[in-house]
Order: structure tokens, then sequence, then C-alpha cells
């Protein structure tokens, strides 16, 4: 499965539903902060795992609190109401993937989707969770282990082969939200991002 599958699919179409009434956007704006959220959150957990250690952290992550299982009640915790839980667990992942880049990540997202920044950071920390727990059940499905974890999301941004340009679709519009220097691949454009 590849980020265009998950942004398609009743995950993601239910996430980007409730961001919309979470955070009072419509469904357009939520989508756009959704398809541009997840792919960042993405090419940071890639950078991290470029490193043995990095690899490791994220590997034990996904073997024990971020498994998958959030998924099969995410529709129940995302319209309960109650996201301090979701929202706390997601700023320690945003942390842990970004550090000190946080605040610069969330002003980026703004930028791209044209969201105040206040609504955008809620809605990065919501998303990490649903991130982890999408790439755990990845991981389980597929039996990856630690040094397998780079090559899996790279599949999943489409970074781990050279993907043809699409002039429409969501990853089109993913892409030109976030290919600043147009040569069709966002992970560079990602990191430089990070990295400033």
């Amino acid at each position: 499965m590849n980020l265009s599958d998950l942004l398609n699919s009743s995950i993601g179409k239910s996430v980007v539903k409730n961001v919309a009434g979470q955070f009072g956007l419509n469904e357009s704006q939520a989508a756009t902060v959704v398809n541009v959220g997840i792919p960042v959150i993405l090419g940071g957990l890639n950078r991290n795992v470029q490193t043995q250690a990095g690899a490791e952290s994220l590997n034990n992550a996904l073997e024990s609190k971020h498994d998958g299982s959030l998924l099969d009640n995410l529709g129940n915790l995302l319209g309960g109401g109650n996201l301090e839980p979701l929202l706390q667990d997601g700023g320690g992942i945003l942390g842990h993937v970004f550090g000190n880049n946080v605040s610069t990540i969330e002003n980026g997202v703004a930028q791209k989707t044209g969201i105040s920044v206040d609504k955008i950071g809620p809605i990065i920390k919501m998303l990490a969770p649903i991130v982890m727990a999408y790439l755990g059940k990845e991981k389980a499905t597929n039996n990856v282990k630690a040094g397998g974890l780079g090559d899996l999301l790279g599949g999943l941004i489409g970074g781990s082969t050279p993907q043809p340009k699409r002039k429409g679709g969501l990853m089109g519009m993913v892409t030109g939200l976030l290919d600043k220097n147009k040569d069709g691949n966002v992970i560079d454009d990602i990191l430089g991002m990070i990295s400033k």
C-alpha cells in the first residue's frame, strides 16, 4: 500500500472528516492539511531511520505502543470528543521525530496549506499517532524488521523507486505542494524543510 492508498482509504476519509469537524475547516481544507501533513511526518520518520539507532527506536515503538491497534477504534476515538490523549501522544512523537524543529514543520505546513498555524499544530499532533499506527500495521503485515523500515517508508511515500509524474489526483497535489525543485521527488524537499 502506498500513501495515495492510505489517503483514499476509509481511514483517510475518516481522518479528513474528523479534522474538518474538530478544527472548523471545510472538508477540502482538511484534506489539504492531511495530504500535506502525513507526507511530512513520513518524511521525518524516513530521515530518522537512516541511522541504525533511529531504525531500532522506530522499530521498538512500532512493536509496542504503535502496533496498529489504534486504527481498529479510530472512528470512536476521533468522534468521542476527548482528543487530549491522542494529541499528547502526537506531541511526543513529533518531538522525537523532528526535535527542536516542530514549530518549523508546523509553520511550513501552514504556509503550504494556507491554514493558520494555531490549527496546524494540533492537527499534526493528531495525525502523528495515526501515521505511527498505520506504519505499525504495515510493518506487521509485511513482517518488516528494523533494517527494512527505510524501504517501507520509501514505498509509502514513493521515494524508493522513481515515480512517474502524475498530473492529477492526490499524489499530484501532494507533490505539487511539497516538490519545491520540481524533480518529482518530495522526499528531498521534506528533508530540506526539516533541516532548516
